[in-house]
């Protein structure tokens, strides 16, 4: 298998736990690359569901090595109540799980100023007020604290003292009555030692030897492409990059080591929180798709706006990331209508404008192509010729727009509902 990227085509919410669970047969190692506990991924087995923020999707698997990368931003408290709930459910974590000494930890005071940051704007971002933000924002700002930073106390001392001095001023000046004290932040840090600390190492040179010695390696993004600070649709998006150049910098694998990339999508669209969204459809069917998908977010609970498949926006994420295979999933949830409609371009004045700058995204209007749905329950199939035919031209008309194959399917929210092709 080598090592293979998965990450979201859209604006998250494609499925990614499910594929991840299901391609970690076949892989030695998974790690979680970018992201923190605002992601929320969830797998079904035997129809137990279980829902990740912040470890790798593949954990559930036994003889396989977990890892949380360096590009994550790690939630001390809620890693540790992650693990204490998998355990407690006979998943034994901490012999599975390994967390990079450089990814950067959350504090309470990145939470604090996410919430007030969010108050204080013109526009609603629409954040899950985790302290993502923040914290990637003292990363680069070399303000930021890391794992490896607990097992030298005077020198973890000399790191949160002059964060916190900075994150008060930040917050008295924003208005907050919110302030943070030195031991409060340090008596945390010393319980997270105490649980987590054996699980800290240098991942970056145990991926490198992994490589070395012939592994598979499963690399899993959170959120989706279009939510990519970089390339998404700013200023609503993530704080990080879900897309591939995040997977080599928040793993420390080289361009040189990918061998393939997974692309995962719905076989329709969704959009948490604000922003553009071209292909959103009306209210019926809007709301039909968010009860037969249970489209509500598994870290928040908001009820997530429904569209149609977007190729113009699936394009976008194949060709920035290399993507050479397509993952749909929850094609079972457009059983049921009469007619689906898919977005083969966007139109802005009477111009076609598939690529337009996405500061215009919310002016285009979408073309659509009009195909006739099914009504058969396809939650049985198990091959792409056990589809019915209208389901199997809806594929090929994705796949013959996108260029790139749809290799994989999911026609339910389990394990077993998920097949290659």
């Amino acid at each position: 298998m080598g090592c293979t990227v998965a990450m979201g085509t859209q604006w998250g919410d494609e499925g990614k736990a499910k594929m991840v669970d299901y391609l970690t047969r076949d892989s030695d190692i998974v790690v979680r690359y970018q992201g923190g506990a605002n992601a929320g991924h969830t797998v079904v087995v035997d129809d137990k569901k279980f829902v990740f923020h912040l470890i790798p999707s593949g954990i559930l698997h036994e003889g396989k090595k977990c890892i949380i990368g360096n590009g994550v931003v790690l939630d001390p408290i809620e890693l540790v109540d992650e693990i204490d709930l998998l355990e407690k459910k006979g998943h034994r974590v901490r012999e599975k799980l390994l967390i990079s000494d450089a990814a950067h930890l959350i504090m309470p005071y990145h939470k604090e100023l996410d919430g007030v940051l969010e108050e204080m704007t013109e526009y609603r971002i629409g954040t899950t007020k985790r302290g993502i933000g923040p914290c990637y924002a003292d990363k680069c700002l070399r303000l930021g604290i890391r794992a490896g930073d607990i097992f030298s106390t005077d020198y973890l001392i000399k790191r949160v003292s002059n964060a916190l001095k900075i994150a008060n001023l930040q917050l008295a000046a924003m208005k907050s009555e919110k302030a943070f004290m030195l031991d409060e932040i340090m008596d945390m840090l010393e319980a997270f030692k105490i649980r987590a600390g054996s699980m800290i190492v240098n991942t970056q040179q145990h991926l490198h030897d992994a490589v070395r010695h012939g592994k598979s390696i499963l690399l899993e993004g959170a959120q989706g492409y279009a939510l990519d600070i970089d390339h998404g649709t700013y200023p609503y998006v993530t704080s990080s990059n879900p897309t591939i150049g995040g997977a080599l910098l928040g793993s420390g694998l080289n361009a040189s080591d990918i061998d393939s990339v997974i692309g995962i999508t719905k076989a329709y669209v969704t959009r948490v929180g604000e922003g553009p969204f071209p292909t959103e459809a009306g209210d019926e069917e809007s709301a039909i798709l968010r009860v037969n998908g249970n489209e509500f977010g598994a870290t928040t609970g908001r009820p997530r706006r429904c569209g149609w498949f977007d190729i113009p926006l699936v394009k976008k994420a194949i060709a920035i990331n290399g993507i050479n295979q397509i993952a749909m999933t929850k094609l079972d949830v457009l059983t049921g209508f009469e007619k689906l409609n898919v977005c083969i371009g966007y139109d802005l004045d009477g111009q076609r404008a598939d690529d337009i700058c996405q500061s215009k995204l919310d002016s285009v209007k979408p073309i659509f192509v009009e195909l006739d749905g099914w009504k058969e329950n396809i939650s049985k199939c198990r091959s792409f010729e056990d589809l019915p035919v209208n389901a199997r031209n809806y594929i090929k008309l994705i796949e013959d727009e996108l260029g790139v194959p749809v290799a994989f399917f999911s026609v339910g929210p389990g394990r077993e509902y998920t097949f290659k092709r």
